[in-house]
């Protein structure tokens, strides 16, 4: 069975549902298989049928509270992909079809929208971010567009001019393969001495973390409160880089980084209480207006301590929350044991806002900083394979926690060993007939060629990032050699041939949240502004590349009968664009503009 007809089916859904599941079960009509006509066909054939979904509605149900028309929608459901119409009751699509007939349904207490001609589509679902980390970065030095190490070193002494002695800044998004001054600094390795970044905070801690997540940069004085010196050891699974005279030059590979980010967080810890709270609500209320400003209705979280979720549901609860999230828990395999797991599964708290049914663990790091963990060297780093940051038996613990409680596994796994090794962790639960798990590769960047078929024989859902492909191509050939990048690097479209279900996201804060520029990367390979693509015959369909950015993150999350396309009996959530995405120039993509999000039938943002 093919990838799309793993997602349309829903094959051995195992969803503990555990609230408001009467209300779910009432939409569970079998879908067909994911077929992709093309539009123009499509069109006409969806605006010639009748409005035969308004005629399964209920005799004397109360007529819709909303009637979207006048529209250009596209649907994503293969059997009627595009309409003109929409009615909402009670937060659900009740009728998709013609505008003569969705106006039939109109009654006294009925808004109808005119949506001018506008295109129309399911709202993105964020497959793989960090929505704790994106609203950090809005508060914060963001530095994802910095292009060299004198920009950084310029924004932190604007920030420390203005901080109080002692303050820490922190800032992330830095990348040392994209700076233009590289060649002219004093480096190791390519990190640059600290003492540029020491002499512009003196009287300020300083961590700026990669743009990867994956390795930070440390002043003096943050390395002082951390309490690194020469005779600081390596901890397993990261390093720290130092110079020939065993000096550190600021810089924290992987594990390494966890000494001066608990620095960090002891000073966050010695603020007030309701200070720390305030921050953090902040946060929440930064990253969730991004996510609707970029078209995103649901928001899959890859990794979120149970303190904090527990105080999301309280934000749900209190219906304080117009975004969608799905949160994996993250924590160590003796915290989960120990009560982290404590009822869990949450599932559509707070109508349908929070839903807690994942866990998220790792076993390597990023390809930027070495630290994907490799089944050969590094071309450019003989001798080295990357960094294996959390073991083996660690990893294989949670998965049965995971396992016991009906939760999903979801592992960051990166280089084509760490991926490996997830793949028997899920084949060996699939050896015992569990092959309908939903588990998660996170990321899945670097594959072995006999590794690719795995993920659809041990039904492990590839949870990717498009844009990544695109941002990391300068280095991608440098770190893995062409044999190995042309055969596995950012394999959506083998994996998708192969029968996978293939998901996509941003990683936000690791890139930004626009969905618009991740999925322009699926269909392109391409960077705008950039000259050529990277390994084209990668790249999918516009139809394909939607796909994985709705109803499929919606399996993924074991929401399909919820979310993902423009059907009767689920969620109203969708986007109006300034163009038509299935129509118009492919390069015009990422200046595309959303222009509305609808949530439940509730418009959430305008422009």
């Amino acid at each position: 069975m093919s990838a799309r007809e793993r997602i349309a089916v829903g094959i051995g859904m195992r969803t503990p549902y555990t609230n408001r599941a009467a209300a779910r079960d009432r939409y569970i009509p079998p879908m067909p298989p994911l077929r992709l006509p093309h539009p123009a066909a499509a069109l006409s054939l969806a605006l010639a049928l009748s409005w035969a979904c308004a005629k399964t509605d209920p005799e004397g149900a109360a007529a819709p509270e909303l009637i979207v028309t006048n529209a250009r929608i596209y649907t994503g459901d293969t059997a009627r992909p595009y309409a003109a119409a929409m009615a909402v009751r009670g937060g659900r699509l009740v009728a998709v079809g013609g505008p003569e007939d969705a106006l039939q349904m109109r009654g006294p207490e009925t808004r109808v929208v005119d949506l001018g001609g506008r295109f129309v589509m399911p709202g993105f679902i964020e497959g793989h971010a960090h929505f704790l980390g994106l609203g950090e970065q809005e508060q914060n030095l963001n530095l994802l567009a910095t292009r060299s190490w004198r920009e950084i070193v310029d924004s932190v002494r604007a920030r420390a001019a203005r901080a109080q002695p002692g303050e820490w800044i922190y800032g992330r998004g830095w990348h040392q393969e994209k700076w233009s001054d590289a060649d002219a600094l004093e480096t190791v390795e390519g990190y640059p001495l600290h003492d540029q970044l020491s002499a512009a905070s003196p009287d300020n801690p300083v961590l700026l973390t990669h743009a990867s997540g994956h390795g930070a940069y440390a002043n003096a004085r943050a390395m002082a409160a951390a309490g690194i010196t020469a005779e600081t050891h390596d901890p397993p699974g990261g390093r720290i880089v130092r110079d020939a005279g065993g000096r550190a030059v600021g810089a924290f590979e992987e594990r390494a980084t966890g000494a001066v980010y608990a620095a960090l967080n002891a000073y966050y810890e010695s603020l007030p209480p309701e200070v720390r709270r305030r921050q953090r609500r902040e946060a929440w209320r930064l990253a969730e207006r991004a996510a609707l400003a970029a078209g995103v209705t649901s928001f899959q979280d890859a990794g979120t301590r149970r303190e904090d979720l527990d105080a999301l549901r309280v934000l749900a609860e209190a219906d304080s929350l117009d975004l969608r999230l799905y949160m994996m828990i993250r924590e160590s395999c003796a915290e989960l044991a120990g009560g982290s797991l404590e009822g869990l599964p949450w599932i559509g708290l707070g109508d349908d806002r929070l839903t807690v049914r994942a866990i998220k663990t790792e076993l390597d790091g990023a390809l930027g900083s070495y630290g994907a963990w490799l089944l050969e060297d590094y071309s450019d780093k003989p001798g080295f394979r990357g960094q294996n940051t959390t073991s083996e038996e660690e990893v294989r613990c949670i998965a049965e926690l995971a396992h016991a409680r009906g939760m999903q596994l979801c592992v960051h796994a990166i280089g084509d060993r760490a991926n490996r090794l997830t793949l028997d962790i899920a084949g060996d639960y699939a050896a015992r007939g569990d092959t309908a798990l939903r588990w998660r590769n996170e990321h899945a960047q670097h594959l072995h060629p006999d590794d690719i078929a795995r993920f659809a024989t041990t039904g492990t859902i590839a949870s990717m990032q498009a844009i990544h492909a695109t941002s990391d191509a300068p280095f991608v050939v440098a770190r893995l050699g062409e044999e190995r990048a042309a055969g596995g690097a950012y394999a959506w479209r083998s994996l998708l041939d192969a029968g996978a279900v293939v998901t996509n996201g941003t990683d936000a804060p690791v890139e930004s949240i626009s969905a618009l520029e991740s999925l322009y990367a699926m269909i392109t390979r391409r960077r705008p502004g950039r000259p050529g693509a990277f390994y084209p015959a990668q790249a999918v369909s516009r139809a394909e590349a939607i796909t994985a950015y709705t109803l499929a993150p919606a399996f993924a999350a074991f929401e399909e009968r919820d979310k993902g396309s423009l059907e009767s009996g689920k969620l109203a959530d969708f986007i109006v664009l300034d163009r038509d995405l299935m129509a118009c120039p492919v390069d015009s993509i990422p200046a595309a503009r959303v222009e509305e999000t609808w949530i439940g039938g509730e418009r959430v943002f305008a422009r």
